[in-house]
C-alpha cells in the first residue's frame, strides 16, 4: 500500500490486516508525525518516494493499492507541475513497474472530483469528465494511462472516492466536514466563505477502506478495468447542510455562511450503484451526522489543538514547514 501513512492508509491498515491480508506499506513518512491521539501500529514499511519505483520493489506482491498523492487543490493550484510528477506520471510508473513485477490486481485511488463542474443530474461513471483543478486532472490522466496497461494478467480497478470525512490516527483538517467541525470545536463557530451551495458526495474513511478491500478479492469479471464511485446517495449534501451537521455535533455552536467568496463551481451529485452492484453486501453505512459526532469526540479526547489544527493537520502547511526546514526541495523530495 503507497501512502500506509497517510489519513486513509492509517484507517485502511488495520481493515486489511482484520481481513486477513498480509500488508506491507511503502511511503515517505511525509505526514506520518501528523498524529492526533495514540500513533498507529504501522505494518512494514518500504521508505521510498514512488518517483524512485523499481519492479524489484514489488515483487511477490499479489496487490498493490495506491493511495500516495499530494491530495488537495491548494497544494495542486500552487505546485501544478510537481502534482503532475507525482500524482500522474510516477503513478503510471508505478502501474507499469506494478504489471513488470507480476502483481495481477492494482487498486487506484481516485476522485469524484473528475465530474468537477457536473450541472444538477447525478453523475455515473460513464458521465463526462470535467475536472477543473490540476489534482482532479492528474486522476483523469491516471485513470487513462492505467487503464491501457490492463490484459489478462494486469487487473487495475479505479476508485474514485466521494470527498473524504472521519476521525483517522492520522488526521487531515484541511477536506470539508473535518475542517468545519475542528471550527467548531476550537471556536464554537462554524464558518462558511462560499455561499453553501455547491453539492458535494461525501463517504467515512471506514467505508473506503472497506470499499477497497472487498475490491482486492472480488471476481476479476466485476471489477476488471473497471471505475466506481465510492460512497453514498444518502451523503450527496450541499456545503451548507454539511455545515449545519457540524454545528449539530458541537452543541452551542453557531452557523455563519457568509458568502464572500461566492459559489464554488466544483458542484456535482453522484450515483453509487455500480459499486454495489459489482461487490454484493457492500454499502457505506457512514452518514455525515454520524461522522460529525466522532470526529467532535475524537477532537476533545485527544484533544486537538489551535496549532495542530492549523499546521500540523493541513498538507499544505505541513510540505511548507519542511521545506523552510531545510528537509524537503523545490520538488518536494526528502532530502
Amino acid at each position: 500500500m503507497t501512502g500506509n501513512q497517510g489519513y486513509l492508509g492509517s484507517v485502511m491498515v488495520p481493515v486489511l490486516q482484520a481481513a486477513g491480508h498480509d500488508v506491507v506499506g511503502y511511503d515517505t513518512g511525509l505526514f506520518a508525525d501528523s498524529v492526533l491521539g495514540a500513533a498507529p501500529t504501522d505494518p512494514p514499511t518500504i521508505r521510498k518516494d514512488i518517483r524512485d519505483v523499481q519492479p524489484s520493489d514489488l515483487e511477490g506482491f499479489e496487490a498493490v493499492i495506491h493511495l500516495a498523492a499530494l491530495s488537495n487543490d491548494p497544494l495542486g493550484a500552487l505546485e501544478p507541475q510537481i502534482t503532475h510528477d507525482i500524482n500522474h506520471h510516477a503513478s503510471v510508473r508505478l502501474a507499469k513497474a506494478a504489471k513488470e513485477a507480476g502483481v495481477r490486481r492494482f487498486l487506484y485511488a481516485s476522485t469524484c472530483s473528475v465530474y468537477g463542474a457536473a450541472g444538477a443530474d447525478a453523475v455515473k461513471e460513464d458521465s463526462p469528465m470535467r475536472p477543473v483543478t490540476p489534482y482532479a486532472e492528474s486522476k483523469v490522466r491516471v485513470e487513462g494511462d492505467v487503464h491501457d496497461l490492463a490484459d489478462a494478467e494486469f487487473e487495475p480497478v479505479f476508485l474514485r472516492n466521494a470527498t473524504a470525512f472521519g476521525a483517522s490516527p492520522r488526521l487531515r483538517a484541511d477536506i470539508v466536514l473535518n475542517n468545519l467541525v475542528g471550527h467548531a470545536v476550537l471556536s464554537g463557530r462554524v464558518l462558511v466563505l462560499s455561499d453553501g451551495t455547491p453539492w458535494r458526495p461525501l463517504v467515512h474513511a471506514k467505508d473506503i477502506a472497506e470499499a477497497f478491500s472487498r475490491c482486492l478479492t472480488a471476481p476479476r469479471d466485476a471489477v476488471h478495468a473497471k471505475a466506481f464511485n465510492v460512497g453514498t446517495e444518502a451523503n450527496n449534501a450541499t456545503v451548507a447542510q454539511i455545515a449545519q451537521e457540524a454545528q449539530r455535533a458541537v452543541p452551542g455552536s453557531t452557523l455563519d455562511i457568509t458568502g464572500e467568496t461566492g459559489s464554488d463551481p466544483r458542484s456535482y451529485r453522484v450515483d453509487f450503484g455500480a459499486i454495489r452492484a459489482a461487490l454484493p453486501g457492500y454499502d457505506a453505512s457512514w452518514s455525515i451526522a454520524d461522522g460529525a459526532r466522532e470526529l467532535a469526540a475524537a477532537y476533545r479526547s485527544a484533544p486537538l489543538t489551535r496549532d495542530g489544527f492549523d499546521g500540523d493537520f493541513v498538507r499544505l502547511k505541513v510540505l511548507q514547514r519542511k521545506q523552510e526546514a531545510g528537509l524537503l526541495d523545490a520538488g518536494f523530495r526528502l532530502r
